[in-house]
């Protein structure tokens, strides 16, 4: 079993190298005549090196990434961690707490010392080759308010959903995989829900769009559409990055729109709102609801084999660990990863084609020239790839490509 844990590891690693290397070699394709408009010799050079640059840092950043989780196997770091955790909380009386507290201390303290690890890599790509290439606003103090706000929310959101499903394991466990998926679902779904109220305030600040000719273009577009929305929002998200981006969150009484403020100043009234007509799209097709009964179905299939993995004592007796909640689990996915790549190739196909019937979607708004100038600058600036190799797009876009969409739009 340990040789399979590490065959996994490397193999997902071949794997992203692979379509990595396949990508390059389309560097040196003509772009489409359909987007030459926004891709001159000089932007082509450009987004080049922005891919090139990437690469190699997503190279490198893997690569040491990978390495680490084998040689933490290999030396028997994962296991002296849970001896270390198994001796701190002898103390504790109760199995249930005991548990409970041990998992918690396993995943966080693996989960700091990853952010830790990683934090060389997180600076240079903020401050190195996103500042390099025009994208980066960020000062050191967001920067570092982001780190920590994102360490308490992971610690909080971490000790929640543990000591809940701990509990239903050393309660029920033969029943274990069907409350813990419940348990974890209805969280999902709540999160989902309050997103743009509860988490994205931590972040950003978003502000009721003004009065004047975009609101009132909105208000038109929704109103034409027969969609009910209560709130649009603008977020201040330029203080971060140059990226623009628009998306819906919530649903039911909860739906609102959020407008970067990066998007307001790239695009023109008319191609917002043949942005927000795609949104639409997806709403009168019902991709949210689909897409969140397909999310619930694969989510119920991982705990269904989590739930073996448990019983067998799979991963931690791989590991050379006493039977133990926490590292199965920590490793469950790692023998989890094929299932997943297949299950995510489906998704990425699905959600391609939900992408295109949204996008007619805007053509029977009358809004799809408007919708194909928004698609061309919101590339062109964000220095999108506008010839990638048909396996990477395959293995990884859940959007068509760009040439694609225009081609189905026209």
């Amino acid at each position: 079993m340990l040789h399979i844990l590490i065959g996994l590891i490397i193999l997902d690693f071949v794997i992203g190298r692979t379509l990595s290397i396949l990508n390059a070699t389309y560097d040196t394709k003509p772009v489409p005549e359909s987007i030459r408009d926004i891709y001159s010799d000089e932007k082509r050079e450009r987004q080049v090196r922005f891919a090139q640059v990437g690469r190699r840092f997503s190279w490198i950043h893997n690569s040491f990434g990978t390495l680490a989780i084998i040689l933490m196997i290999l030396l028997g770091g994962y296991r002296l961690l849970d001896e270390l955790i198994h001796g701190w909380c002898n103390v504790i009386e109760s199995p249930l707490l005991n548990a409970i507290i041990m998992a918690v201390l396993f995943f966080l303290v693996l989960s700091i010392l990853s952010r830790i690890l990683n934090l060389p890599f997180d600076i240079y790509h903020t401050f190195g080759i996103m500042k390099d290439f025009g994208f980066n606003k960020t000062t050191p103090k967001i920067f570092t308010l982001d780190i920590f706000k994102s360490i308490g929310l992971n610690i909080l959101i971490t000790t929640l959903i543990l000591a809940a499903v701990v509990s239903i394991y050393m309660q029920i466990p033969d029943w274990f995989w069907l409350l813990a998926w419940a348990i974890v679902s209805g969280f999902s779904l709540f999160m989902s829900y309050f997103y743009s109220q509860l988490i994205v305030p931590l972040f950003n600040k978003q502000t009721p769009l003004q009065e004047g000719e975009l609101r009132e273009a909105i208000k038109g577009l929704v109103g034409k559409s027969n969609f009910s929305l209560r709130d649009i929002y603008v977020m201040d998200s330029s203080k971060r990055s140059t990226i623009a981006n628009a998306y819906f969150t919530g649903f039911g009484r909860r739906r609102r729109i959020v407008l970067y403020d990066t998007l307001i100043e790239q695009l023109t009234t008319d191609e917002i709102t043949a942005v927000l007509a795609h949104e639409i799209g997806h709403y009168r097709h019902h991709h949210t609801l689909k897409s969140i009964t397909i999310s619930l179905i694969t989510s119920l299939l991982m705990f269904y084999l989590l739930g073996i993995t448990l019983k067998y004592n799979l991963c931690a007796g791989a590991l050379g660990c006493v039977a133990s909640f926490h590292v199965n689990m920590y490793f469950f996915y790692t023998l989890y990863t094929p299932i997943e790549t297949l299950l995510s190739l489906v998704g990425n196909a699905l959600s391609r084609k939900h992408e295109y019937q949204a996008d007619n979607y805007t053509k029977q708004c009358g809004v799809a020239e408007a919708q194909i100038t928004a698609l061309k600058k919101l590339s062109g600036n964000s220095l999108s790839n506008p010839t990638p190799h048909p396996a990477f797009v395959f293995f990884h876009y859940s959007h068509p490509t760009l040439v694609d969409r225009i081609n189905n739009l026209r």
